[in-house]
């Protein structure tokens, strides 16, 4: 019984420190760009979009399309880097296991 108590204060460090980890996501930014840096996208590590930059340049009004291609490039780059982001700080909690919800 004595190992099953230490096992559970393992547990439920492991826990709060994967909690502090999480929490700590969200003050780390990653910047997705498209266009060689036209539109800038930045992102934390809980996937919140924290702010757009469209350089003038990429604003043609005869061409929407484009400028709306860019922006989907940009945010699929930034999604990425935070997933990866988020698998460099969680991995070692997890092991390589991708645990739906957890993150």
């Amino acid at each position: 019984m004595k190992n099953m108590n230490q096992m559970m204060k393992q547990v439920k460090k492991l826990q709060q420190e994967m909690e502090k980890a999480q929490e700590a996501l969200k003050e780390k930014t990653v910047q997705g760009t498209a266009g060689g840096g036209v539109v800038t996208i930045t992102a934390n590590g809980h996937k919140e979009i924290l702010s757009v930059k469209i350089k003038p340049e990429a604003v043609d009004p005869d061409d929407i399309e484009m400028l709306q291609d860019l922006i989907l490039t940009a945010i699929n780059d930034t999604m990425k880097q935070v997933d990866e982001l988020i698998q460099k700080d969680m991995g070692k909690y997890t092991n390589g296991l991708n645990i739906p919800g957890l993150f």
